[in-house]
């Protein structure tokens, strides 16, 4: 067990039993004879149980939560916020705990887990000053005496499908705002941390109880990928918020456009920096190697490709290639350590099988990587990040490997070819560009540029403020959440025209007399 943490303490302070209840509308709790164990990845041992959510605990929950919108519509956004506002409160208060908890069930560092609710408190803060701003638009209508305004109402049910890697920040990003908007949430995590999602009801659910709030507002479920299907195939759900493989997005995608419902998806990325002759070394080191080894390469903005001008390349790859022998893997609650374990077994073959793959079709493992073993590494799960020299053309570069492995991709002409590697893979998450040529840069920037939903100068691929919208591009699914007007995914939009006089003219001089 870590040093830096007391596992039962922490589980204590967020409500936690070892074995759980795995479905919620709020304070009510179900459980099921089948379970859900979690394992930590940073030294294997089981955390608890979650009980999976049967058809009938579903029902219930879909009843329930449709009842609770009736209220919860009409309540003003303001007020809609001041809830949000008290659960950011109480995300405050129990920063720590909760922070812990997600760098054990999930494996990152310690002060990632602190970020990731930190990002919860702060999509609360904007969500309570987006309630006051819930805009439509006034147009001035053809027709005399007339008046033509546009507004926005909530959709109804929610549902929120997150992944492992950002085991409550992506659910906050989605609830937070929905919520604002007038909506009810469904929310099912990934069943590798059901923990956190068991965590974060709790939470909301002492926030919607105290303000005497009814059931339904927060609900959870879990299971796999079947329980999953329940949401996305139920036509009361207006709107399926995805996060996860671009494969996962695809049957979404295919499952709720069938019914005609909507999707916001945030799938795989294959994200690159450009290196030109004009980059600051130092600034591209720090920006590379943490983009590629942050969270253990599992972010879906981590760094895949590098793409350096050959002017420089033996340079960069040297400065990255030394950064990467100062790199400390182990337990991430040991803020020592720069890079915590892969999330499981699985994970790590995935990563053997890419360091295979990328031999296989002419590259060259420049810091070859392998699984860790011996004392502190028991799970099985801790990998050394890996580097290879390949070409953007092979198959195993087209295809992102969740886990630290960094491809080193040489251009020779123009920031236009470079621009043009970055674009030739199928994902279109982020992008980067490391360069003092303001010229280069916003280029890089403009229609002729990056193709990603991200694009940033002088930074890297990895992280993401809330004030932005975030998402991508092509097999990345084309989502925006968190900030800008990302909001409005989750309501529906309304045209309404209003005759203040005694006549009835229609549209476009139509003449219509009785």
């Amino acid at each position: 067990m870590s040093q830096t943490i007391n596992i039962k303490e922490t589980l204590q302070a967020l409500n936690i039993e070892a074995n759980n209840s795995g479905t919620s509308t709020g304070n009510q709790w179900f459980s099921s004879k089948n379970t859900i164990a979690s394992f930590s990845p940073v030294d294997g041992c089981q955390i608890g149980t979650v009980s999976e959510t049967t058809a009938e605990q579903y029902e219930n929950v879909m009843n329930t939560a449709s009842e609770a919108f009736k209220t919860w519509r009409i309540l003003p956004a303001p007020q809609r916020g001041e809830i949000v506002r008290q659960f950011g409160e109480r995300l405050r208060d129990l920063k720590t705990p909760l922070g812990k908890l997600v760098s054990y069930e999930m494996g990152k560092s310690l002060q990632e887990g602190l970020g990731e609710v930190q990002e919860m408190i702060d999509i609360c803060d904007f969500a309570v000053g987006l309630s006051r701003q819930l805009h439509g638009l006034t147009m001035h209508s053809e027709r005399p005496g007339h008046r033509m305004y546009e507004q926005y109402h909530p959709l109804g049910i929610v549902g929120i499908i997150s992944a492992f890697n950002f085991p409550v920040a992506v659910w906050a990003w989605n609830t937070a705002l929905a919520w604002i908007c007038g909506d009810v949430c469904v929310w099912k995590p990934s069943e590798k941390t059901p923990l956190c999602g068991v965590a974060c009801q709790k939470i909301a659910a002492e926030v919607f109880a105290k303000n005497n709030l009814p059931e339904g507002i927060s609900c959870l479920i879990n299971g796999d990928y079947k329980v999953g299907e329940l949401l996305t195939k139920d036509t009361r759900v207006p709107l399926i918020s995805a996060t996860g493989s671009t494969r996962m997005g695809r049957i979404v995608a295919k499952t709720v456009g069938e019914r005609l419902g909507k999707s916001l998806l945030e799938l795989g990325g294959n994200n690159a920096i450009i290196v030109t002759p004009d980059a600051d070394i130092k600034m591209t080191v720090i920006g590379a190697v943490f983009g590629a080894v942050g969270t253990a390469g599992q972010r879906c903005t981590s760094t895949r490709r590098l793409i350096i001008h050959e002017s420089i390349y033996d340079k960069v790859k040297t400065a990255v290639v030394e950064a990467y022998k100062q790199l400390r893997i182990g337990n991430p609650l040991d803020q020592k350590n720069h890079v915590g374990p892969l999330i499981d077994t699985d994970a790590v073959k995935n990563y053997q099988t890419a360091l295979k793959a990328v031999v296989a079709e002419g590259g060259n493992l420049i810091v070859e990587g392998g699984i860790l073993q011996g004392e502190g590494y028991e799970s099985g799960c801790y990998v050394k990040p890996a580097i290879a020299e390949a070409k953007n053309s092979f198959d195993i570069v087209q295809h992102e490997t969740f886990a630290p492995v960094l491809y080193l991709l040489k251009y020779s002409g123009s920031v236009e070819d470079a621009i043009a590697l970055q674009n030739n893979v199928a994902q279109g998450l982020s992008s980067a560009i490391m360069t003092n040529n303001l010229r280069e840069a916003e280029l890089f920037l403009s229609h002729a540029g990056s193709d990603c939903g991200i694009a940033n100068v002088n930074i890297g691929t990895s992280g993401a403020e809330i004030g932005g919208a975030f998402g991508g591009e092509k097999d990345t699914g084309g989502g925006r959440e968190s900030g800008s007007d990302a909001w409005k995914i989750y309501m529906r939009r309304q045209t309404n025209t209003i005759n203040y006089t005694t006549e009835l003219p229609l549209a476009q001089g139509i003449k219509f007399d009785l």
